[in-house]
């Protein structure tokens, strides 16, 4: 069978298409035809290198997917061959105290598709049986492949952690990516007053669909101060960054004393320059957040296949043009997700 990998760390054109050996699953275990693979900014961190992080190598990134159960192992019951289904991204050990009050995200071993061990990048996978779930027939195998991890995500940190409630005033920076368009309709769902920032006008003009009150391009202009004459000088009640460094400082400074930054990611950099003074003064909260449980993916995903919650897809590209679908995350050039085809 086919999958892309990469034998080293580097750019995008490290990735190859390689003939691997189909494994026959365990007991316990499903082996997954893959239709669908999503990308996500994760598979471009395995393959770049993380600091202290190892990966064995070579590696199959990728954490989404969905697509047809081809084989099941011994004791298997919740599946059956032919059944459409898509994949959970991540897990824990199921067996600590975090897993056992329903929060594996926090599990010590959590584990995730494409970091922890060979991902989605592929034409066939065999995971636990319990690591996919049904894929109503109504809803593509790309949609099934651009949610769950992305969808997962924004929903524990906007629901769980971020406790967002109606009638707040939540910025999304961003927001035309993976997560924050999520972010966009999780707050919606949540009748949030919503403001939204992007990098070019064409993805704002995407956006204003959603509705926002607001829309800034953050390329050209600062957005705190955009945001506090909507709010009436007073600042957001919430402002979801996954941008990073490049948006930090500003990201302080449109809250409201009191107000809530939540975060789950550092696209652009992990190391802002932040005077504290600003967070205990302000008595501000800086949330952060990954992942989720398999609970909270159920939730959201219930949004998705309802049309609440709708995943879109830049592009649906080639398994063997991984390395130009990472590039186009890497350049900025999405609005939503890329997703491959088998």
């Amino acid at each position: 069978m086919r999958a892309v990998r990469f034998h080293e760390h580097g750019p995008a054109s490290a990735l190859v298409v390689d003939e691997i050996e189909s494994t026959e699953p365990a007991a316990g275990q499903i082996r997954l035809a893959v239709k669908t693979a999503g990308i996500n900014h994760l598979d471009i961190w395995c393959r770049r290198g993380m600091p202290g992080v190892k990966i064995p190598l070579p590696r199959i990134p990728g954490a989404d997917a969905a697509g047809v159960v081809d084989a099941v192992g011994e004791g298997v019951t919740g599946v059956a061959v032919g059944d459409r289904v898509y994949l959970n991204p991540g897990y824990g050990c199921g067996e600590c105290a975090p897993c056992a009050r329903g929060e594996a995200s926090l599990c010590y071993r959590y584990r995730i598709y494409g970091e922890s061990h060979d991902g989605t990048y592929t034409e066939e996978m065999v995971v636990p049986e319990d690591h996919v779930r049904r894929l109503p027939d109504d809803v593509t195998f790309e949609a099934g492949a651009a949610a769950p991890l992305a969808a997962m995500t924004a929903w524990r940190m906007l629901v769980t952690r971020g406790r967002i409630q109606q009638g707040e005033t939540v910025v999304v920076l961003g927001a035309g990516g993976g997560v924050g368009l999520f972010a966009v309709q999780i707050a919606r769902v949540l009748g949030a007053r919503l403001a939204v920032t992007a990098s070019s006008p064409e993805k704002l003009a995407r956006l204003e669909p959603y509705e926002p009150e607001l829309l800034v391009d953050y390329s050209k202009d600062r957005f705190v101060p955009e945001v506090r004459r909507w709010t009436g000088k007073s600042g957001a009640d919430v402002v979801v960054d996954c941008v990073g460094k490049e948006t930090w400082v500003q990201s302080l400074s449109a809250l409201r004393k009191g107000g809530r930054l939540l975060t789950c990611g550092a696209t652009t950099g992990h190391d802002p320059n932040t005077d504290i003074r600003h967070i205990f003064f302000r008595q501000l909260e800086v949330i952060g957040s990954t992942m989720g449980s398999p609970q909270e993916l159920d939730a959201v995903m219930e949004h998705v296949f309802a049309g609440r919650i709708r995943p879109v897809v830049h592009e649906t590209l080639p398994l063997e043009e991984a390395g130009r679908a990472q590039q186009l995350l890497e350049d900025r050039a999405v609005f939503g997700k890329v997703v491959l085809s088998t």
